[in-house]
């Protein structure tokens, strides 16, 4: 999924689902011994899986694959805890870790900061999951094994989604702002560049609905062109090298034009106070970018009042932003049972129950290609073959090189840069300036 910092990543990435737990509570921590101390007669133990975003595990809106567990494994209880924030979730759970306490069973891990876990700091802290837990890893994407592999060999985690991009749009409001509503013809305003996405928005805001906005926010158009070019934070051997990166500049230069061009409703995306949420139901922007991950998101937010109103088309540039893995802290209680939740919960058929729910797409090989995957439409987005646009999307993606401090980079970017421009106004080369100096303070290269 991805991420806010994502997507959820997301994408940081990521956003609440309808049981999102705000406030303090960031990570499922050791809590109360109690309930593994009722059960203790009949072994019962509780797992606390810990989540950002909208990874669609769960029994309320997701594919119930925790109550599938429990009635296939009858001494474990499942326990989740989600937060929206991304960055927030990775602080505290990088915090938890170097104490070595308070960590939950399964923690997921957002693709911006990957390379941070499997890092020479970081990577004794996980089980190898290509050894425990009993997943067979030849049935993943190879750039996502890749990815979750320390320097020596280990899999410390095992991939959940991966976030192939589109643009999801209303169709009522691009009506009401005489543009064309249906997929190919609105694929057309774009193809080929982001700057005629950019262009589009200026020709909807000639027209617009009286309240609403062509765009969500300016930093998730940036991170959604960042996303589709190939060099990103870091340079291709993996340094951080985001101040020369041809990427980051364009990301940049677009996300500020959007911004003081007046085409956003100036929202920070998977903001904790659910302002960016209660804008899918009150339709007050006509389009959002849309890992795959987002229509989770959507249909969750936007709510049964708008079923039908939202399509997908092809986006500009295909990209990957976002996509997830789910990782056992060597710390957390039930170490080998975490491992088999871990590899059951990321085999493919779970992925093939995620996507038909969520729209999550898998990171699976075969899922990918199964008719499960390629015939799926959501009904919430009406006949829109998601499915085929979103498997097509992701045949296209080359991942970039990655960086242990991308998703710190990012969200420097995003929430420091181009959300101060869009909200406060604050010139560009200054909010370039303020980024650049959070990145010397915070970041130890």
């Amino acid at each position: 999924m991805g991420t806010s910092s994502s997507r959820r990543g997301r994408r940081t990435a990521a956003a609440a689902v309808a049981a999102v737990v705000t406030g303090t509570v960031l990570l499922t921590g050791c809590g109360s011994d109690e309930d593994d101390e009722a059960g203790k007669d009949g072994k019962k133990i509780t797992l606390r899986v810990g989540t950002f975003g909208s990874f669609g595990y769960d029994n309320k809106t997701g594919a119930k694959l925790y109550a599938e567990y429990e009635r296939l494994h009858p001494n474990i209880r499942i326990e989740e805890s989600n937060v929206s924030d991304g960055q927030k979730y990775w602080d505290t759970l990088k915090l938890r870790l170097s104490q070595n306490s308070g960590v939950a069973d399964i923690q997921a891990i957002e693709v911006g900061y990957i390379a941070e876990a499997t890092g020479a700091s970081m990577a004794d802290k996980w089980v190898d999951l290509g050894k425990e837990g009993g997943a067979d890893t030849s049935t993943f994407l190879d750039w996502k094994i890749k990815q979750a592999s320390t320097g020596d060999g280990k899999i410390i985690a095992l991939g959940t989604d991966i976030g192939p991009m589109a643009i999801c749009y209303n169709k009522d409001l691009f009506a009401k702002a005489k543009l064309p509503t249906t997929r190919e013809e609105v694929a057309k305003l774009w193809a080929g560049d982001w700057s005629k996405f950019v262009a589009t928005g200026e020709t909807y805001k000639k027209n617009a609905p009286a309240g609403t906005a062509f765009h969500d926010s300016a930093s998730g158009l940036f991170n959604a062109v960042l996303s589709s070019d190939p060099v990103q934070y870091a340079n291709s051997s993996g340094r951080l090298d985001w101040e020369n990166s041809p990427g980051v500049k364009k990301a940049w230069e677009l996300g500020v034009k959007a911004a003081q061009g007046g085409l956003t409703a100036k929202l920070r995306q998977f903001d904790e106070k659910g302002t960016w949420n209660a804008a899918f139901k009150n339709s007050r922007f006509a389009t959002v970018a849309c890992p795959s991950w987002m229509t989770g998101i959507i249909k969750d937010q936007a709510g049964p009042a708008n079923q039908g109103k939202w399509d997908i088309a092809a986006p500009p540039v295909a990209g990957n932003w976002g996509g997830s893995f789910l990782a056992v802290p060597k710390a957390g209680k039930h170490t080998k049972e975490a491992a088999e939740l871990a590899a059951w919960l990321t085999a493919p058929e779970q992925h093939a129950k995620v996507f038909a729910v969520n729209g999550n797409i898998p990171s699976t090989k075969d899922t990918l290609l199964s008719p499960a995957v390629q015939d799926a439409k959501m009904p919430y987005f009406g006949d829109t073959p998601v499915g085929k646009i979103f498997s097509s999307a992701a045949a296209g993606i080359t991942p970039a090189a990655i960086s242990r401090y991308d998703g710190q980079v990012k969200t420097f970017l995003t929430d420091n840069g181009i959300l101060d421009i869009e909200q406060r106004g604050t010139d560009p080369a200054e909010a370039w300036e303020n980024v650049k100096k959070l990145v010397d303070d915070k970041i130890d290269q």
